[in-house]
């Protein structure tokens, strides 16, 4: 299996898949329809039936039920987008059998080191898949494909595990927020599913941030600077006095946990206009109501002082902490646990500082937990992941099909 693992993973990650959030198309980028249509053929391929692709480059596939037990359809998701941090051109993957522990050193002119990433420490003797230090490696979540399609594989070639009907679905423009935007999920017809898209072994999770985009615009008036007295509007300066109003530790730099934050993305601008990005966090409901209300609070303030034109808000819902509709069914989260613990697996439940396509999709009547893909350091040139640990997700996955058919 592990040479199975390894194949498709590398196939996966030399397709540039990078998502584009200034593109209007669905899928935003033609690298991620390419690898889609891979994965349809690859599905046909291994024996997966109803195998589909819409216009918009969502992928589905169904594995008949092998069982005569009335059993949920459950389904799992992985996204083929890859994130807009660091170039995803070009990747050459970097396979290390037998890890040593030391540090790994890339032709960019830096290094995976033990020092700066412990957690290396954990993976000696496993097999690791690193970048050559000039991209990121596309693990997040080529890694989540390459198991989801390595377990139906198994399944297919072992009937003698049952299982009720398994659907699986390979989805666009995760990274910016759009996977779910147009998937159907009355048409992919499971009770509940899961996304393969977690961090490291263990990871279990049903619970994921608030979260609002703020796109903040400032109108300034700018005049020669030498008769600019009484007349002058600096825009950059109003965007700063903006964010000094934040509370300066409610940044992602300063929380983890349950702590949410206000986070500055960009900053562009001058004296007549000043442009600014951010993002609101929080799992509770009522604080994440009262963030957005703080920057309501202070906008008013700014258009009291400088004027009602001065000052332009744009403030959306993204997605909301999933906890809600997970809860009612927490027996699907019970039911990945146990199957991680049959595999000498401890499950980490805990809370995504972040959002997968599944907080959107349990809204969409789909609840959908998260689970492990044996990744680290993701979105960068220091991305490297457990060929080990993917399998043992490809095995969670085949339990999880197990337990349910068990239990009916």
């Amino acid at each position: 299996m592990k040479n199975e693992i390894i194949q498709r993973f590398v196939s996966y990650v030399k397709v540039n898949t990078q998502s584009d959030e200034n593109s209007q198309t669905c899928p935003s980028t033609s690298g991620q329809l390419t690898l889609a249509n891979m994965l349809v053929e690859e599905l046909r391929k291994i024996g997966m039936e109803e195998v589909s692709i819409d216009e918009n480059g969502y992928v589905m596939a169904t594995l008949q039920a092998n069982t005569d037990k009335h059993v949920p359809v459950i389904g799992f998701l992985a996204h083929v987008d890859t994130a807009t941090d660091f170039t995803g051109d070009n990747v050459k993957p970097n396979v290390i059998e037998n890890y040593d522990g030391k540090e790994v050193a890339f032709n960019a002119g830096i290094a995976l080191s033990p020092q700066d990433f412990p957690s290396l420490a954990n993976y000696v003797g496993h097999t690791i898949i690193t970048t050559d230090g000039t991209t990121l490696l596309g693990a997040d979540n080529k890694a989540g494909i390459a198991e989801i399609m390595t377990a139906m594989d198994y399944l297919i070639k072992h009937p003698e595990v049952k299982h009720g009907k398994i659907r699986v679905a390979f989805t666009p423009d995760e990274e910016i927020g759009r996977g779910p935007h147009k998937f159907d999920v009355e048409a992919f017809g499971a009770d509940y599913a899961y996304t393969m898209d977690g961090g490291p072994i263990g990871e279990l999770q049903y619970e994921s941030f608030n979260a609002a985009g703020v796109k903040l615009t400032f109108k300034g008036t700018n005049i020669h600077p030498g008769t600019a007295k009484g007349t002058m509007v600096n825009a950059a300066k109003i965007a700063m006095e903006f964010h000094s109003h934040l509370p300066a530790e409610e940044a992602p730099e300063f929380t983890e946990e349950y702590e949410g934050f206000y986070h500055l993305i960009s900053f562009h601008g001058d004296v007549e206009e000043t442009k600014l990005n951010y993002i609101i966090r929080d799992f509770d409901r009522e604080k994440f109501e009262a963030r957005k209300a703080h920057v309501e609070k202070i906008v008013e303030k700014l258009r009291e002082k400088y004027g009602q034109e001065r000052v332009i808000l744009e403030m959306n819902d993204q997605y909301y902490n999933m906890r809600e509709k997970i809860e009612p069914v927490k027996e699907i989260v019970d039911i990945a646990a146990d199957s991680m613990k049959s595999l000498d697996i401890e499950p980490i439940i805990s809370p995504i500082r972040g959002g997968t396509d599944g907080s959107q999709l349990s809204y969409m009547g789909l609840p959908t937990p998260n689970i492990f893909t044996g990744g680290e350091n993701f979105h960068g040139p220091y991305e490297f992941i457990s060929v080990d640990n993917m399998e043992k997700a490809v095995n969670v996955i085949v339990g999880i099909a197990s337990l349910f058919e068990e239990r009916a």
